[in-house]
């Protein structure tokens, strides 16, 4: 449930806070108080795109903050934990916006996210209705969403996306293959020289590693091994080299040792850099040996570079990208070369693929039979508590002439309100009230079925009649037994039913006009609910009290 929400200079409002109670919740005020305030604040937490002009004129930000309490956290901690966001502690999940001339920022759990991660997240804890939103019922594809709901067929419906998602995958490959022109032999020969140029060159990963170094000191020969001789000799060789003096000092060292054992402590390391002395000389000498200055050998490897380096400007920056290249034109050569043997080996994988999702698809339509008439009599049953007595309803379920992207028919949601007239699509219902009416139907008759904790409503009791208000009001208030239910409504009917009952006002504060948020109870809500009576006196406050008492 929404456990607080905190609104600072979003249109009229300076700064609110609000901590919403769990059950059903309404929410009435004077036409331009600041209702509107409310579910804009909830629709920007849940990712709605935002504007500069929401903010209070004379300030230069807004923010809104929103605090829900889950009672499951597992699908929304997965989704966080993926983004790098850290996840619901205690089920308390943290959502805030801030919203500035420049631009907007938003944060989940004291986290920096994305828009589209807010969006994903939010979609999942507060389901929005108004009157303009009722049209997304007439939408077939919403419609078959909701009986997937109902049928709780989520593990089958998976399986049907995924054999979808590998026939389109089967049959894409096999339509690019089989559109495709044949390649002339023009096409084929530059395949084939790229492919034989490189192969050619026949260079391996360690030469193409080494190869710049070779080179070097192929080409400084003289200098190196001008240089690593002298070393050697200083070290051992001329007159004055370091290794025979230094086994004369290790001599000396034994001698001393001999006479005092104390000194052999720090005497120890002599023999031990007279060895690694020895090792140098030889390593030197070695090394300036190995040196060859042999013309041939340097253009040798001045043409291995010439041509590694010819190979880098035509098919990639390094070894790594010639390979991948050269694979890549043996792949579409032979694609190519063989391309009726792969045409059949395609086209027996899109059949293959095409039978499963078949298999899955009429697993996947038993599930929505099996499921339509009992959500047509539950949705009847909520239906005719709304004033539709005599109505009809069916969920009609037609083949498609292929399976689609949501299975192997499409639904229809066909409804009947008045006797004696035929069953119409949902989107030919002209009238707000009806379609509103029918929406709090299927939210009552799923329930039990869906998970969003927080469901709101605003103004859907709309263009009905007193008693039809009254029974939006029960139908809400059912539902508020499930989830948290809030409402914005000018019906007393509805109002008088809420758990809790919130005021919306216009105030003055200073010089300026600002929107204050409050709970009424007793006297103060009476009188609230005969100004939405719009008379006076004590038959209008009898009424007001007669409807508190009849919720």
């Amino acid at each position: 449930m929404l456990s607080l929400l905190k609104i600072r200079n979003l249109a009229l409002v300076d700064e609110l806070t609000w901590e919403p109670e769990s059950g059903f919740l309404s929410i009435t005020g004077e036409t331009g108080a600041g209702k509107s305030v409310i579910m804009g604040g909830i629709s920007l937490v849940l990712g709605e795109r935002a504007d500069k002009g929401r903010i209070r004129s004379g300030e230069t930000q807004c923010s809104i903050e929103a605090v829900f309490h889950l009672s499951n956290t597992l699908q929304t901690d997965l989704i966080l934990e993926d983004a790098g966001v850290p996840p619901c502690e205690e089920g308390m999940l943290v959502i805030r916006r801030v919203i500035t001339a420049s631009g907007n920022k938003q944060f989940i759990n004291n986290t920096p996210v994305t828009l589209n991660l807010l969006r994903r997240i939010g979609g999942g804890l507060v389901d929005m209705h108004h009157p303009e939103a009722h049209r997304s019922l007439t939408s077939q594809e919403r419609q078959m969403e909701l009986l997937d709901a109902f049928s709780e067929n989520e593990s089958t419906l998976k399986e049907y996306h995924a054999a979808y998602r590998a026939w389109l995958d089967a049959r894409h490959a096999y339509k690019e293959l089989l559109d495709s022109e044949m390649a002339n032999e023009r096409e084929l020969d530059f395949l084939r020289h790229q492919m034989q140029e490189i192969e050619n060159a026949a260079f391996t990963a360690e030469e193409a590693a080494e190869l710049e170094n070779n080179w070097k000191r192929a080409r400084n020969a003289g200098r190196l091994r001008d240089t690593a001789m002298p070393m050697a000799h200083m070290i051992d060789g001329a007159d004055d080299a370091l290794l025979p003096r230094l086994r004369q000092l290790v001599r000396s060292a034994r001698e001393l040792e001999r006479l005092d054992a104390a000194t052999a402590a720090w005497l120890t390391p002599l023999p031990a850099i007279v060895e690694e002395l020895e090792d140098v000389a030889a390593n030197l000498q070695d090394y300036a040996d190995s040196l060859c200055g042999d013309p041939a050998e340097l253009a040798r490897l001045e043409e291995r570079i010439s041509t590694l380096d010819t190979l880098k400007r035509k098919y990639g920056a390094d070894f790594e990208a010639i390979q991948t290249h050269l694979e890549e034109c043996r792949e579409k050569l032979s694609a190519i070369e063989n391309r009726e043997e792969k045409l059949e080996e395609l086209a027996a994988e899109e059949k293959a693929r095409l039978k499963e999702l078949k298999t899955a698809a009429a697993a996947l339509t038993a599930t929505r039979r099996k499921a339509a008439p009992r959500l047509a009599e539950l949705f009847l049953h909520h239906a005719r508590q709304l004033g539709f007595r005599q109505s009809l309803f069916e969920v009609s379920l037609q083949p498609l002439a292929e399976p689609g992207p949501n299975g192997a028919e499409e639904t229809d949601f066909l409804f009947g309100p008045n006797p004696g007239e035929p069953l119409k699509a949902l989107r030919l219902i002209a009238s707000s009230g009806e379609l509103a009416r029918v929406m709090l139907a299927l939210k009552s008759a799923l329930a039990s079925r869906d998970d969003t904790p927080l469901l709101v409503f605003d103004e859907i009791d709309a263009n009905v009649g007193g008693e039809i208000a009254r029974a939006v009001g029960c139908k809400m208030r059912e539902l508020g037994s499930d989830h948290q239910v809030i409402s914005i409504t000018h019906f007393p009917q509805v109002a008088a039913l809420a758990n809790h009952h919130y005021l919306i006002s216009k105030v003055q504060s200073g010089e300026r006009t600002v929107s204050r948020l409050n709970k009424v109870t007793g006297d103060a809500r009476v009188e609230e609910l005969m100004r939405m009576l719009g008379t006076g006196g004590e038959n209008a406050r009898a009424h007001a009290m007669d409807l508190l008492q009849n919720d």
